[in-house]
């Protein structure tokens, strides 16, 4: 197993299940919805998230129908914090399409997001598990806090790499850690192997957010679907710049805070060029480099299996993929 194209076609069966049901519970009796749900959820992304809760399931030996729905709770969870985060930013571009609030507006976007948390969270009691329950609830309740935290840390040129761990652990890592465990919890396995599941979801978050991160001044924007600098021209303080900040001094330096103060990317190839002089997409990567390193010692557990193959190859392509 080598590429992503394979790990798809190896979930082949499950994929399309979890597909069904997802189309099936977007539809509502209001149209507006309808069009909104099925636009968002179609418009690109490999998915990662419920495709994570379902390899980690068949890699625990599951044997029973439920990780289906729970991948689909884990898809609307994660598709209405892309509506609210497109408000909350402005973003008119997701993926190289225009976004939901672009298109219909903010207060449809917000309200649509709604109906997408509530639709998760009608499908995630029918396990009838109060375990899944609570870990779900606490992953929405830190995606929450996340933003906020990102939110107050906006245009700071003083936010520190722990301050940006906590951001990020909880804004998307706590989600790729539910999506695992509730795996777990489903195959009724140890405490210790849902532990161990949810260790190699955190520190797989990590690094994706961390690529996703350096992407945003390192890619192209044909390629990433949004413009170089986004980042910057929000005002959101991120790795690299974290660490160009703490390598930089006398007029680079100003040229810096000054950009994230101002919220300014209108000099993004001269930032860009400072950034690539003191390495910092390289130091960026060798960071997220160590939390896939973290993420494969926790598959240590995990019987050997075509699905944990594909975990750990999920680790190494989150380290290499360019959108």
């Amino acid at each position: 197993m080598q590429n992503f194209s394979e790990i798809q076609a190896l979930m082949k069966s499950d994929l399309e299940m979890t597909d069904d049901i997802l189309i099936n519970r977007l539809n509502s009796n209001v149209e507006l919805i309808n069009q909104m749900s099925h636009y968002i959820i179609s418009s690109g992304g490999k998915r990662i998230r419920p495709l994570l809760l379902l390899l980690c399931a068949r890699a625990t030996s599951y044997s029973g129908k439920d990780h289906h729905a729970m991948a689909v709770v884990i898809e609307l969870i994660h598709t209405a914090t892309l509506l609210h985060d497109d408000v909350v930013d402005e973003s008119t571009t997701r993926r190289g399409q225009n976004t939901a609030n672009e298109l219909w507006g903010n207060a449809p976007s917000v309200l649509v997001g709604d109906f997408l948390y509530s639709r998760a969270f009608e499908i995630m009691v029918e396990p009838n598990s109060m375990e899944i329950m609570r870990v779900l609830s606490k992953a929405t309740n830190q995606i929450s806090e996340g933003e906020v935290l990102q939110l107050l840390n906006i245009r700071n040129a003083k936010v520190s790499r722990s301050e940006y761990f906590e951001v990020i652990e909880q804004k998307t890592a706590c989600l790729f850690k539910a999506a695992c465990q509730i795996a777990g919890i489903l195959s009724e396995s140890s405490k210790e192997l849902i532990t161990a599941l949810g260790s190699f979801g955190m520190h797989l978050g990590n690094a994706f957010q961390i690529i996703d991160d350096t992407l945003d001044y390192e890619s192209d924007s044909s390629i990433i679907g949004k413009e170089i600098g986004d980042d910057l021209s929000e005002g959101k303080v991120t790795l690299p710049m974290i660490y160009a900040l703490e390598k930089t001094t006398g007029k680079e330096n100003k040229i810096l805070t000054n950009a994230i103060t101002e919220a300014d990317a209108s000099n993004i190839d001269n930032i860009v060029d400072i950034l690539i002089n003191i390495k910092a997409f390289e130091f960026s990567r060798n960071v997220a480099k160590d939390e896939s390193i973290k993420a494969l010692n926790s598959l240590k557990v995990i019987p050997e299996s075509n699905y944990r193959s594909a975990l750990k190859l999920l680790c190494e392509l989150s380290l290499e993929r360019q959108s």
